[in-house]
């Protein structure tokens, strides 16, 4: 372990991939970074909080997000536009690692860089170099023959999922990367509130929309068509991290919907969460013990359907609407879960931390 007497370290976090995956754990995983978690000892907060981030991202979400409340302003966010061809993206990733020197590179998932851009770059760079190596699609495993690119890096972190090259002799595994930790997570009085929930007992539906504008349009269907047929049975609520016109702040006929992020901290308050396949999702409510029904949206990386449970996976209205049904009639709702879990992002900046 660092002693707090030594300099801070500049981290550069490469999380491009679009969506919210990437930059959701690129976040949690910062949040550690610099002294923001809580489960950090204060000798570790005040050395953490010393070390310089910047988050490089090209998420259509991240404009909209509070990250300066979960990092701190000091630290940098540079968000690329989501719609930037190759060429573009390429030229701008390779800016900002030359202007940035630093102590750390953390590439999200991806070890040839979006682009097929980081080999070139990352010879020339002479810090730390981390992958963070998660489940991927075996036929682009094989077709970028991506195994070639691990000696580009110093340690293989996997976040708590099985990974193409998990056997590596630099593969490390952690627990699931969280943006809270356990004991962060808010009283369900209390997240009750923050999702307008003011009935007790009622089950809390939580309907996730992310992802893709279809999405995101798709879920917000199903948590219309699931707020009237639970209307007396159930508190259904629309989540999202996007603004929007559909938003609300009272209940209305059909929908009561929610511009949120993290969602995490109200979890305890949730009795099912209907949302997708991707990798915050499922370790969420995996962590805290939530019911999940989940549509496996296709990915050209991502394999969703590997991630969920069969007994989890639907593909329509009417097969969410019986596992919700079931959910919500087995449940006791005068119940509290109080979830445990580790927190992996703790792990991760261990051993990165034990590389400088």
């Amino acid at each position: 372990m660092c002693s707090v007497s030594e300099p801070s370290r500049r981290w550069v976090i490469y999380a491009l991939g679009g969506g919210m995956g990437h930059l959701h754990r690129a976040v949690a995983l910062a949040r550690c970074i610099v002294g923001r978690a809580e489960s950090q000892s204060l000798e570790e907060i005040e050395r953490r909080k010393r070390n310089k981030v910047c988050l490089l991202t090209n998420s259509s979400y991240a404009n909209s997000l509070p990250i300066d409340g979960e990092l701190g302003v000091e630290q940098e966010v540079i968000a690329l536009p989501p719609d930037l061809n190759k060429d573009e993206t390429v030229a701008r990733v390779a800016e900002t690692l030359r202007k940035f020197v630093s102590d750390v590179l953390v590439v999200d998932t991806f070890p040839r860089g979006l682009g097929g851009e980081l080999p070139d770059l990352l010879d020339s760079m002479p810090c730390r170099k981390i992958l963070v190596h998660r489940d991927l699609n075996p036929r682009y495993v094989d077709q970028v023959n991506l195994s070639q690119f691990l000696d580009l890096y110093d340690k293989l972190l996997l976040p708590g999922e099985p990974a193409p090259f998990e056997s590596h002799s630099r593969a490390v595994r952690t627990s699931p990367w969280l943006i809270r930790d356990d004991r962060e997570l808010l009283e369900p009085a209390e997240a009750r509130k923050v999702l307008g929930v003011t009935s007790e007992p009622v089950p809390v539906v939580a309907v996730v929309g992310c992802g893709k504008e279809a999405e995101l349009e798709s879920m917000r269907t199903v948590a219309t068509r699931l707020s009237k047929d639970f209307k007396s049975m159930a508190a259904v609520r629309f989540i999202s991290p996007r603004t929007g016109d559909w938003l609300t702040t009272e209940p209305d006929e059909d929908l009561f919907a929610i511009r949120l992020w993290p969602f995490l901290p109200t979890l305890r308050a949730v009795s099912v969460v209907v949302g997708g396949g991707g990798y915050n999702t499922v370790h969420e409510t995996r962590c805290t013990e939530t019911p999940l029904v989940g549509f496996a949206q296709p990915r050209l990386y991502d394999r969703q359907q590997q991630r969920l449970r069969a007994d989890q996976i639907v593909s329509s209205y009417d097969e969410v609407r019986e596992l919700v049904a079931g959910t919500i009639s087995s449940i006791d709702t005068g119940a509290s879960r109080i979830p445990t879990y580790r927190n992996g992002v703790y792990q991760a900046v261990d051993v990165i931390e034990s590389l400088l």
